[in-house]
């Protein structure tokens, strides 16, 4: 069964069930999925369809977007292909793919490579200062509003995964700007100058994370 949206037909799928009422959803192949009771007629889905047809229109842009992104990955400010393959037992980066066994394979080495980064980055900033400032904690995980927090309480800086995708430089701005807060606990202009003295740039890369 096809059902035409804006000029392109859709297949449809139906799964009859014992259910009284009935359920859409796109799948990932762009697949229209009816869920529907033994006696509904092709005629009520096609007018349930009818009635639900901007539902279908936002969850089609959506699966659209979605596959969009899984199709291609950033790292340190580039964007790659993602190319899954049994051929590559370790994951290779090619000038604009990057290879992988599966999804499982790459994402295990991108968490790794997270991991490694920003440990390495941590270090070379904290050797930096001439102030005198403790080796803090490190904690990485996703967030929504925020690059990096400082809980100066616990000396625990917290970074945002998914600084793995900017330039290496956006990385260290918000590591120093996080390792300055262990020296003041506000956004001060002593606490800029200080920033400044480590990333004269900083400004430029605060700009650069915002797009």
């Amino acid at each position: 069964m096809k059902y035409n949206i804006d000029g392109i037909d859709y297949n449809v799928v139906v799964e009859r069930k014992n259910n009284k009422n009935l359920y859409i959803r796109v799948k990932a192949d762009l697949s229209i999925y009816v869920t529907a009771n033994y006696f509904i007629t092709k005629d009520e889905i096609i007018r349930v369809l009818d009635n639900n047809v901007d539902y279908l229109k936002k969850m089609i842009k959506k699966r659209q977007i979605e596959e969009e992104k899984a199709s291609h990955v950033y790292y340190l400010g580039e964007q790659y292909d993602l190319v899954f393959s049994n051929a590559f037992n370790n994951v290779e980066i090619g000038l604009d793919k990057i290879y992988a066994r599966d999804s499982r394979a790459f994402d295990k080495w991108y968490k790794q490579e997270i991991r490694d980064l920003f440990e390495k980055h941590l270090k070379l900033m904290y050797n930096l200062f001439c102030e005198e400032i403790n080796f803090p904690k490190l904690r990485i995980r996703n967030m929504k509003t925020r690059w990096g927090v400082c809980n100066v309480k616990t000396k625990t800086i917290t970074l945002n995964s998914r600084l793995i995708e900017y330039k290496v430089e956006a990385l260290d701005y918000v590591i120093i700007h996080e390792l300055s807060h262990l020296i003041h606990c506000n956004h001060s202009k002593e606490f800029w100058n200080l920033v400044s003295k480590y990333i004269p740039n900083y400004k430029t890369l605060r700009a650069y994370l915002k797009e």
